[in-house]
């Protein structure tokens, strides 16, 4: 059985109303991969899928559509993709960019399977580039000159929203873009809005915005400490801001600090903790210090599979989302408990689970840290190997939705039967 003397480590997440930023604490999921076991290599099953990957994906070009830069850059065109792809919400940025690079991309809009909207928002939104009035009244105008949006519905409409808000950074996403595919990091977002953005069986949980250098590619930061020199139980890292869940791992780091490590971190000003300082910690303290960066899945990512850290994740919330989740078991990986189990039973729990059940998940961890990691295609195992293949899931061979119509002779028209290719723009939407 296992002991406080055993310093294993476990780190507590509790997810509750909260925006991506408001992540910075607490670690959750991790994941294993059906895995063969001629070369290891990761395999997603034929069902639904395919036997291999065979997309055609169409990028908006920037200066294809009016409005188009001022997503990407805002309204000055003086935020460049660079200053984005660093930070918790690079997703979007570095999805775009390994689209563009992608043998999977077509340049041609007819014989595209999928269309894929590039925009940095979030991004934009936090550096001042445009406001929420601003990004409503953008995605508008972009969306009304795509007449291959219209002609779906926006179905086969590929959108990343990568920050806890989601689709709800374009405040009328429940009107024009409902029914395209979303990727973000997180689908349980309800906490702020009775309507969540987040679909299960169209959109897609990816992984959420980590250092390479965290995974398996990429130089480590430290060493993961061995558990028996592990000085803590389990540790939190994270700001309360309020909420009950994370209110409570903190007053039960306060009552048993000999057990649950929780820091004060600083997120502003002079001393404000920097990624290289968390993730030193436990080299200098001989504490595994399981962060997070932003949303949850980065949470999970750096404390799973990060190569420096190497905990297993205690997942307290309820309706947390996972990627992959047709290729992983994440009993495997993880620990699930009622997020109202937070008290000195989690602590009591997590000591009496033996340390080969902890070194085994540990383990699992590290067969898929390559699923975090947005490399190029060259990888045969990379966060956008495995979106590519839950975009095939989406693919439809007939496309659908109230404002298309077809004659005898097959030729898709509108409401007026003017044919497909003939429509004009600006089209209105809905």
């Amino acid at each position: 059985m296992g002991s406080i003397n055993n310093k294993r480590i476990f780190t507590p997440y509790h997810h509750s109303a909260c925006t991506r930023t408001h992540q910075i604490g607490a670690l959750l999921l991790k994941n294993l991969l059906r895995i063969s076991h001629n070369g290891g290599s990761l395999s997603w099953p034929q069902r639904g899928y395919g036997s291999q990957l065979s997309l055609k994906i169409y990028i908006y070009d920037e200066n294809e559509i009016d409005g188009l830069k001022s997503l990407l850059y805002g309204r000055d065109g003086t935020i460049s993709a660079d200053s984005c792809v660093k930070g918790q919400w690079g997703t979007q940025v570095k999805i775009h960019r390994l689209l563009l690079q992608s043998r999977f991309r077509t340049r041609k809009k007819e014989e595209a399977d999928l269309f894929f909207v590039p925009a940095y928002v979030k991004c934009v939104r936090m550096m001042g580039g445009l406001n929420d009035k601003e990004i409503n009244q953008t995605y508008v105008k972009v969306l009304s000159q795509m007449p291959y949006f219209r002609r779906s519905g926006g179905r086969d409409h590929i959108f990343v929203f990568p920050s806890g808000a989601g689709a709800h950074l374009f405040r009328s996403w429940a009107r024009y873009i409902n029914r395209s595919i979303i990727l973000t990091p997180e689908g349980d977002r309800t906490d702020k809005r009775d309507t969540s953005a987040f679909n299960t069986w169209k959109d897609i949980i990816i992984p959420g915005n980590v250092d390479d250098g965290m995974t398996k590619h990429g130089p480590t930061l430290v060493q993961p400490l061995p558990l028996s020199k592990r000085k803590y139980l389990a540790n939190y890292l994270g700001r309360a801001q309020g909420k009950a869940g994370r209110l409570q791992l903190i007053e039960l780091a306060n009552q048993y600090p000999d057990k649950l490590e929780s820091p004060d971190l600083k997120f502003k000003g002079l001393r404000k903790t920097g990624k290289d300082g968390l993730f030193s910690t436990p080299a200098q303290c001989q504490v595994l210090s399981c962060s997070t960066w932003g949303v949850i899945m980065d949470t999970s990512i750096m404390g799973m599979v990060s190569s420096e850290q190497e905990c297993v994740p205690v997942i307290l919330s309820d309706e947390a989302e996972f990627p992959f989740q047709n290729v992983i078991d994440y009993t495997q990986i993880s620990i699930k408990l009622p997020s109202t189990y937070i008290g000195p039973q989690l602590l009591d729990y997590l000591a009496s689970i033996p340390d080969e059940d902890i070194e085994r998940m540990i383990a699992h961890g590290r067969q898929i840290r390559c699923l975090w990691v947005y490399a190029p295609e060259s990888e045969p195992c990379s966060a956008m190997q495995g979106i590519l293949w839950e975009l095939q899931r989406k693919v439809r061979q007939f496309h659908l939705s109230a404002e298309t119509f077809w004659l005898h002779n097959g030729s898709i028209v509108n409401r007026d039967l003017v044919e497909f290719t003939n429509w004009k723009l600006p089209l209105p939407l809905p």
